[in-house]
């Protein structure tokens, strides 16, 4: 989960055969060990990374959203607010430049994968086309 956090598509399902559980069983075993069931663990992920891209790029809040790995801008928009007390816009606002320098929404497009470089380009990172940025030796 923490690898592949922005993957939209990321199931329940797929996690807990592959921890060796069954989903119900997973979930108990989950909130036990981390206090919060995977899909709020998951949506907390997200909206760190969310609050992040918020205070240094300047992407829209929709490609936020969808960077980031939220469907809807809806769920985002009231989950953001859930955990911080702010919308988004209003947490930019109150938070932009807060850390390192505004960074282009196209190179934080590239390193978040919100699309791919053509062939035979590097992406933002250093890393090379087609190549998975959990690999990278400072990935996560």
């Amino acid at each position: 989960m923490d690898r592949d956090w922005a993957d939209p598509g990321l199931d329940l399902d797929a996690v807990a055969a592959h921890a060796g559980y069954s989903r119900y069983h997973f979930v108990r075993v989950f909130k036990a060990a981390y206090g919060e069931t995977p899909g709020r663990y998951l949506s907390r992920r997200r909206i760190e990374r969310a609050r992040e891209l918020l205070r240094t790029c300047d992407l829209s809040v929709t490609e936020i959203c969808h960077a980031v790995g939220f469907a809807a801008l809806g769920t985002f928009s009231s989950r953001f607010k859930r955990e911080t007390g702010l919308t988004p816009g209003e947490y930019r606002r109150e938070n932009v430049g807060r850390g390192a320098a505004l960074i282009p929404g196209c190179f934080a497009l590239l390193w978040t994968g919100g699309f791919e470089p053509r062939r035979g380009e590097a992406s933002a990172g250093g890393t090379p086309a087609g190549a998975d940025p959990a690999d990278r030796a400072d990935g996560p």
